[in-house]
């Protein structure tokens, strides 16, 4: 499989992150790191207080390279299968089936 070339990657990269300025005002910093760490093939742990668009910016970056999103939740209450996944029982087949969680997703 061929490497597209630098010209096509920036054009892509500058559409892209034209494309979430204008969904995400103000928040400038926050698209350009999720920008690097999806170009980094790297992971990003967005905080900060609530209402600054933090889900709402992954969302849009998700929409816009069609993947797949979900958000987690961090409770005290949390559980490894909570984000794993777990087998749930089919009484209708009498097995056991495993029902994904959110670490399946391509952005969480």
């Amino acid at each position: 499989m061929d490497m597209p070339d630098s010209n096509t990657v920036a054009s892509a990269f500058s559409h892209l992150r034209n494309e979430l300025a204008q969904c995400i005002i103000g928040q400038q910093a926050l698209v350009d790191r999720l920008l690097i760490a999806l170009l980094a093939d790297g992971h990003l742990l967005v905080e900060g207080a609530p209402g600054l668009a933090k889900t709402t910016a992954i969302k849009e970056l998700a929409a816009r390279i069609e993947a797949d999103f979900h958000r987690v939740q961090f409770t005290p209450d949390l559980l490894p299968g909570d984000l794993t996944g777990t087998e749930i029982y089919r009484p209708q087949t009498g097995q056991f089936e495993f029902q994904r969680g959110p670490l399946f997703h391509n952005v969480i």
